[in-house]
């Protein structure tokens, strides 16, 4: 069986979805037996220097050819560092040594890059439909493969009472924080607590707004943020829940929508984001133009740069306890139709050739 080497990007230390996703394909991979090496590639990306570029080029055999390399070796880049090094995978191409590109993300700073960088290589794997869609469109490119995210088995949540809301993502514009906590200000008549739970180290001034938006709401004793948590501190925060959210203004795809599917937990997402597809993807209905929003493990909302709508939806959460039992149920039938992540590994070595 081939040896596989990922090149991640060393500077993104924060829990992301495409951290996540890459090292539970690494687990994947070895699970099945497969040689795995993990190259952490230092450098600012998406915004390497030239000289993190360079030698990014040496990793690729873009030198010598077959440079280092063994020729059995399947090369396997993140997206965050290829499409910002198309002269490098350009190089590594013309000396024999073409990598595949593993896209967690579209690139919209660097469109033209990307482009070049797609082309360049043997291949593109997506790691959503949405993404894959998204660079048909921009470039054209309609033979990328997709390989979607597997899920960890993990117990069933046993809930709280009053309900708690959880939402796991680091703080960053890009998962709107500020939206749910003005959104939560609006229920303050109703029984509720929830938790933020993230990073704040990603984007420190955008924490600090969200930590003051939160005072200034009045909200303190509510809403708890509780900065990135792992091992058995995340999953009691798991454990207590009843209603997960991931708001995000862009999501290719929300590993955190099937993780909480994982626990019996629902989910409320922003309507035109790729979060819809995964808290679709274990319905029976999936894909389906007549799915009824009741058959859903959630809600998908269409959320602009108001708080109201989605109040409006927690409110009803919140009063209606049929609603809340309808929702977790359909979140338990999910659950037992969610793929494990040796299923995501098995497509990557079926894309690459590996098997």
């Amino acid at each position: 069986m081939r040896r596989l080497r990922l090149l991640v990007p060393a500077n993104i230390r924060h829990n992301s979805g495409g951290n996540v996703y890459n090292a539970r394909l690494v687990r994947g991979l070895q699970g099945l037996g497969v040689d795995v090496e993990v190259l952490a590639v230092d450098g600012s990306w998406p915004d390497a220097t030239a000289k993190e570029r360079r030698r990014l080029g040496s990793l690729l055999g873009a030198g010598e050819p077959r440079a280092g390399l063994d020729a059995g070796t399947v090369t396997i880049v993140d997206g965050l560092i290829a499409c910002s090094a198309p002269d490098e995978l350009e190089y590594a191409a013309a000396a024999g040594q073409q990598a595949w590109v593993l896209l967690h993300m579209p690139s919209i700073a660097e469109p033209a890059r990307e482009a070049r960088a797609l082309r360049a290589v043997a291949g593109v794997i997506c790691t959503s439909t949405s993404t894959a869609q998204a660079i048909n469109a921009q470039h054209g490119l309609t033979s990328s493969h997709i390989a979607l995210p597997g899920t960890e088995p993990a117990p069933v949540a046993t809930g709280s009472n009053p309900p708690h809301i959880t939402a796991v993502a680091a703080l960053l514009p890009n998962k709107d924080q500020l939206l749910t906590v003005k959104a939560l200000a609006l229920l303050q008549d109703l029984d509720w607590t929830a938790s933020l739970v993230g990073s704040e180290d990603a984007d420190p001034e955008y924490a600090q707004q969200v930590r003051t938006a939160i005072t200034d709401q009045g909200i303190q004793d509510k809403v708890r943020l509780t900065g990135e948590l792992t091992g058995d501190a995340l999953d009691n925060e798991w454990e207590r829940a009843d209603l997960s959210l991931l708001v995000s203004r862009e999501e290719a795809f929300g590993l955190v929508v099937t993780e909480s599917l994982a626990r019996g937990v629902p989910v409320i997402v922003r309507q035109g984001t790729g979060a819809v597809a995964a808290l679709t993807s274990a319905s029976p209905s999936a894909g389906e133009a007549d799915v009824l929003e009741s058959t859903l493990p959630g809600a998908a909302v269409g959320l602009s740069g108001s708080p109201e709508p989605l109040a409006a939806v927690l409110r009803h959460w919140l009063e209606e306890p049929r609603l809340r039992s309808a929702w977790r149920e359909a979140a338990l039938a999910a659950r037992e139709r969610l793929p494990g992540w040796d299923v995501t590994a098995r497509t990557v070595l079926g894309i690459v050739g590996g098997h």
